[in-house]
């Protein structure tokens, strides 16, 4: 089953600790649900710009993105 990465870009100086407080609103969102999500998390691309994100199953993403609003998806690798 493929995997897809719904991912939220914050830029600027702050952007990793906007990443970071978000990945706990993810975390919240995953735990009230009861959703199966193992994958999360925060990446840096440069000072400037941060992301967080969650890994989920392609037929569960519909109802998750529509709630969460991510700012783009792709599909997931493990690397």
């Amino acid at each position: 089953m493929r995997k897809l990465k719904l991912i939220w870009d914050f830029r600027g100086p702050a952007s990793l600790k906007t990443a970071e407080h978000h990945l706990i609103h993810l975390k919240e969102y995953k735990e009230l649900n009861n959703l199966d999500i193992d994958i999360t998390g925060i990446e840096t691309i440069n000072d400037m710009h941060s992301y967080a994100y969650l890994v989920v199953d392609e037929p569960e993403m519909k109802p998750i993105r529509d709630a969460l609003k991510p700012h783009r998806g792709q599909v997931y690798s493990e690397s």
